[in-house]
């Protein structure tokens, strides 16, 4: 159990304000055991693949599978998902043989069937052999480190969400691309920080052209630690321009986020992208 320390903000704090293990019930005991149990955890990701669906569009037929996308070692309540044909799959696999055949000679997709596609049990069958295909992929560590792995989860929904934001149609975007950031929020411990930056701005986009300015200034809060971090310069500037303007709107302080857009600018005349944040998004969001 984590040792008791004292609170060093407040000097009048003495032990005997501090709990004892005898001044805890049983089951306040057992409930500080769990949460040192589930700390010492380590977090891994986990693939269920409960259920699917037959689609059937114009001259074509195909079965879409529900990939559940969850982590294990601390308590996780959002169930994310999202639906893969088998063809997916295999270009995934095609994919990871050309970068990575050696590590792969022990996993191998399930193979495809000529006949029965359709059949409940073949179909069961390849759901629990594709949700097993996963997990041994994830224990491979350069796989799991590689962008094609996070790409299979979320390039198909970011792809959707680019079309309709050229559209104009941010509530459908925003919905997608709340998928995706929750999916890639669950995939950081094994990839690169920046990975969520393209879809906060995405967000944030969203939320101002849906009049949710409280929203759309969290979102691109956040995003722009790992965007000054990682001198992702073709985000930077605009994104600090949407902040400048949603704080203001929102009475916001924004003296330093004012003086570091004119620092920048003034840094890098003729560099620096005078395009709004929305444009940057069409363009580079893929």
């Amino acid at each position: 159990m984590a040792e008791l320390k004292m609170d060093r903000e407040d000097p009048s704090q003495t032990p005997d304000d501090l709990p004892s293990c005898s001044s805890l019930t049983t089951k306040e005991l057992q409930q500080n055991w769990r949460q040192e149990k589930q700390r010492e955890r380590p977090v891994r990701l986990l693939f269920e693949i409960p259920s699917t669906r037959i689609v059937e569009q114009h001259l074509s037929k195909y079965v879409l599978y529900v990939v559940v996308v969850m982590r294990s070692g601390s308590f996780d309540s959002r169930r994310v998902s999202v639906e893969r044909r088998y063809s997916d799959f295999c270009h995934f696999h095609q994919k990871l043989l050309a970068e990575f055949g050696e590590e792969l000679e022990e996993v191998l997709l399930p193979r495809k069937l000529l006949t029965g596609n359709f059949n409940p049990e073949n179909i069961s069958e390849r759901r629990l052999a594709l949700q097993d295909y996963l997990a041994k992929l994830y224990t491979i560590r350069c796989i799991r480190h590689s962008a094609h792995f996070s790409e299979f989860f979320t390039d198909q929904e970011l792809r959707q969400a680019h079309v309709l934001l050229r559209a104009g149609q941010f509530p459908a975007a925003q919905q997608l691309l709340q998928t995706v950031l929750e999916i890639q929020e669950k995939l950081l411990p094994w990839q690169k920080p920046t990975l969520i930056v393209p879809t906060l701005c995405a967000l944030s986009v969203c939320y101002r052209d849906l009049d949710e300015p409280e929203q759309a200034f969290a979102t691109a809060q956040r995003a722009l630690p790992p965007v000054r971090r990682y001198k992702l310069q073709v985000y930077r500037a605009a994104l600090l321009e949407l902040l400048v303007d949603l704080g203001y709107q929102l009475g916001r302080p924004v003296a330093q986020l004012q003086d570091e857009l004119t620092t920048l600018r003034d840094a890098e005349r003729g560099e620096v992208s005078l395009r709004s944040l929305k444009e940057v998004v069409i363009h580079e969001f893929i």
